[in-house]
């Protein structure tokens, strides 16, 4: 099961935070060393949503970025027309 945005290709890209002390040489110090250096995925809000693609309705998976700037024509459910209950012929 894939990750990405049908839309706009939107994937998760690695990524981290570096950690740092001690006092930079410009400043006087002996310089920057690396604490740690965390590492983690950067992971699109991805929705599974009910849209209409080139005239067919189907599932896709879409950014929420996508849906809230209305690249996706979402298909709404529409109720339908209630039919009148048969009333039971009088004998």
């Amino acid at each position: 099961m894939s990750r990405v945005c049908d839309i706009c290709g939107k994937h998760k890209v690695v990524g981290g935070c570096i950690t740092r002390r001690g006092l930079a040489k410009k400043k006087g110090g002996i310089g920057m060393h690396v604490v740690k250096n965390v590492k983690r995925t950067f992971v699109p809000n991805l929705q599974r949503v009910k849209a209409e693609v080139g005239g067919v309705v189907k599932h896709i998976k879409a950014c929420t970025n996508c849906i809230r700037s209305d690249r996706v024509k979402k298909v709404t459910r529409t109720k339908q027309a209630e039919q009148p209950a048969a009333t039971p012929a009088a004998t």
